[in-house]
């Protein structure tokens, strides 16, 4: 059963999401001086003074909100299971080297016109690889040491890691384990993963014949065609008390980037609600009659490499530890 890209195209989706809900222009220049009224002639200086005015108003975000969630909107025992983090050092590092690296003003140039070329024959998840750009972050070491409550010394047999894009996330799970496997459909992305000494499994039979301490799979199942059939096979691929780490973005909303003429998957993963706290409820249901049971779980910011528009973006993500149940 195909469980392979993490879909790093999605990077398109969170543009769109923070755009949709990025302040005015006018409540961006607040504050700003002499940016405020200043009018650039020009496409590309256009974007450029965009580009710092957003930089500006990312600067003063509060990032702490990002992990917050509303417990009393929900039942008692899975309010109690909510485990609070923040941001730590390795995701403030992620967000100070997208800063750089978005300010790379020739080089982001680059990207966008090889972009514009190569997607007409190629996925964004390729493209992304082949320029090496575009990187996302979902959780760091020592917060996924805190939502799985154990000491930082911990060290487990085996981690795999289902559509592991550009190794990148895996990276930082990976001083946890003593052997890493991952799967991705990516040509381009396997080849990143393969000279990072990760073993690459191959997407149809990597739940054959092994067992695994822990199954991550982030930000896969609104990217696949078979979201159920992943779950089953994850739950028979795990060793006895092993765990799974499952994220997925909220709202949720399934897009296939590969493999579907409509972009539909051919399972329906049915998570319904009109809040971020509603969809959890509805997530922990789905994964419950699929057989698991929920140990901890947060809210997280799923952040991707900028470009010339911004220097990062991110979606709002639930982050489940799981473990399999009779």
């Amino acid at each position: 059963m195909e469980a392979g890209s993490v879909c790093q195209g999605s990077r398109d989706n969170i543009r769109e999401n923070n755009q949709e809900n990025s302040p005015t222009r006018t409540e961006k220049c607040d504050d700003l001086g002499p940016w405020t009224n200043f009018r650039p002639r020009g496409a590309l200086a256009r974007v450029l003074h965009e580009k710092v005015l957003q930089d500006q108003y990312l600067s003063r975000l509060d990032k702490s909100e990002w992990y917050n969630c509303n417990l009393s909107d929900l039942p008692v025992d899975l309010a109690q299971s909510f485990v609070q983090l923040g941001p730590d050092q390795d995701t403030v590092h992620f967000l100070e080297e997208s800063e750089k690296k978005s300010d790379w003003i020739f080089t982001q140039l680059w990207h966008a016109l090889v972009k514009f070329v190569l997607g007409l024959f190629m996925t964004q998840t390729s493209i992304n690889g082949w320029l090496q750009c575009g990187s996302m972050f979902v959780i760091s070491k020592s917060q996924l040491i805190k939502l799985l409550k154990v000491d930082e010394n911990v060290r487990y047999d085996s981690l795999l890691d289902l559509g592991a894009g550009d190794g990148k996330v895996t990276a930082h799970l990976a001083p946890l384990f003593d052997k890493i496997y991952v799967t991705e459909v990516s040509e381009t992305m396997k080849k990143l993963l393969g000279k990072q000494g990760y073993q690459v499994l191959d997407v149809e039979d990597w739940c054959q014949d092994r067992k695994f301490n822990v199954i991550s799979c982030l930000n896969l199942l609104d990217r696949c065609n078979a979201p159920l059939s992943i779950l089953e096979n994850i739950r028979n691929s795990l060793a006895p008390d092993g765990y799974v780490l499952l994220a997925l973005v909220l709202p949720f909303s399934a897009y296939i980037e590969t493999g579907s003429s409509d972009h539909k998957p051919v399972e329906a993963l049915p998570v319904k609600g009109n809040t971020f706290e509603s969809q959890v409820e509805s997530l922990v249901e789905n994964v419950l009659r699929a057989k698991f049971e929920l140990i901890s779980w947060s809210r997280v910011p799923y952040l991707c490499e900028g470009d010339l528009r911004q220097s990062y973006y991110w979606l709002d993500d639930v982050i489940l530890v799981l473990k399999a149940t009779k």
